[in-house]
């Protein structure tokens, strides 16, 4: 299976990023990409000439259509989710959405005890919205991140293990929906 990761954090040093990168480790049978969002422009349909996006843009687009599933890593801004993610998704949606019928997997990490929920559940509403057909459980919320990465790593035992079944879960019910 070809996953895409999408970070919602641009900062190199990122827990969410390094998420996805765990993720990776952590499905060494599959195929796992992880897409940068950083050169997106701002969504805004001047820069749409001729049925075309942006470079950078058509690239993005075409990591989703090329994967069988998504996996979302989202830190948690001022309670909600980061621009540059809510950026990629709107990139995404633009017509044809290409993120219609994909599955998909919510997990995200940040220093609060709440993890990233706030963040989570607008995203799981703006992605239900294009139909994308999302993992309900288990949710993935690692509050506490600077005590749990290590290096650009996901160090902690627990939440490791608890991880890896979430994407045994993700890794199966993408496998279903993309059986239809």
């Amino acid at each position: 299976m070809k996953i895409l990761g999408i970070s919602g954090s641009l900062r190199k040093a990122s827990w969410n990023t390094a998420l996805l990168h765990t993720a990776a480790e952590l499905l060494p049978g599959h195929k796992f990409v992880v897409a940068d969002i950083g050169g997106l422009p701002l969504v805004n349909q001047d820069l749409e000439r001729d049925g075309k996006f942006p470079a950078a843009v058509e690239r993005f687009r075409d990591q989703i259509i090329e994967a069988d599933a998504l996996l979302f890593a989202t830190p948690e801004y001022n309670a909600s989710i980061p621009a540059p993610l809510k950026n990629a998704v709107d990139w995404a949606s633009r017509p044809p959405n290409v993120l219609a019928g994909k599955p998909a997997a919510l997990c995200g990490a940040s220093p609060g005890v709440l993890g990233t929920s706030r963040a989570q559940y607008p995203l799981r509403q703006t992605l239900g919205v294009l139909s994308v057909q999302m993992l309900g459980q288990p949710e993935v919320f690692i509050g506490g991140a600077a005590h749990k990465f290590a290096d650009g790593k996901l160090t902690d035992t627990v939440t490791r293990e608890f991880f890896g079944k979430m994407l045994e879960t993700f890794v199966a019910f993408s496998a279903r929906v993309r059986l239809g």
